[in-house]
């Protein structure tokens, strides 16, 4: 038997690790990294006017991205304790992505023709994913830092968690300084941006969690 293998069986047979330990290393992580974020996005960007909360644009960021980043949190906690499944968080963001998705369709097709590429492409589609992938980083950082404490058996499946949760934080903090107002934009450039960082982070899974 291989040792990857040996390791494996011995932790699947452990059973679950204790929830506590999952929420006391993911909990501070998160909360850092987000708040890091946060001020990048001060320092950097600037906030929206204050007149934008009015509108649904900020309101639909906020709550898609917060919405991502507790079942991302959930997908962390359960695919970093040996023996427990994490279909169940897993189906929930894909539920989350998918209900996204549909807003942003029936709005592209309930604009007027002639304003539906402004509604897709806004200004800015082309720097929104990469600015949520930057802003990432920081959340990423200690998303591993706190994985690298548990004990994740599928270290690709690790790595995406921790790439998704860090581009949904992310994104939260980049909607403070977003000025698109429109669902079709969000559904497609917030979506792809946050499926960077989780491309990311499978691609790193297996290198930074390997132990």
């Amino acid at each position: 038997m291989k040792t990857d293998e040996l390791i494996t069986l011995l932790a699947n047979q452990a059973g679950p690790a204790p929830k506590a330990l999952a929420v006391k290393r993911l909990l501070p992580a998160g909360m850092a990294g987000g708040l890091l974020a946060t001020a990048l996005v001060v320092g950097g960007l600037g906030f929206i006017p204050d007149t934008m909360f009015a509108e649904p644009g900020p309101w639909i960021k906020l709550a898609y991205a917060g919405a991502l980043a507790l079942a991302t949190a959930w997908l962390l906690s359960r695919v970093g304790r040996p023996g427990a499944s994490g279909k169940t968080a897993a189906a929930t963001v894909a539920g989350i992505v998918l209900i996204m998705l549909l807003v942003g369709f029936f709005s592209y097709i309930s604009t007027e023709e002639s304003e539906r590429a402004a509604a897709l492409m806004g200004h800015s589609w082309l720097l929104c994913p990469w600015t949520i992938l930057l802003l990432s980083i920081p959340v990423m950082t200690g998303s591993f830092w706190a994985m690298k404490g548990l004990a994740p058996t599928n270290l690709q499946l690790a790595g995406a968690a921790c790439g998704l949760f860090s581009g949904a934080v992310a994104a939260m903090a980049y909607a403070f300084a977003c000025t698109e107002p429109s669902a079709p934009f969000i559904a497609t450039w917030y979506t792809l941006g946050i499926a960077l960082c989780g491309g990311v982070g499978a691609v790193l899974g297996p290198r930074v969690l390997n132990w």
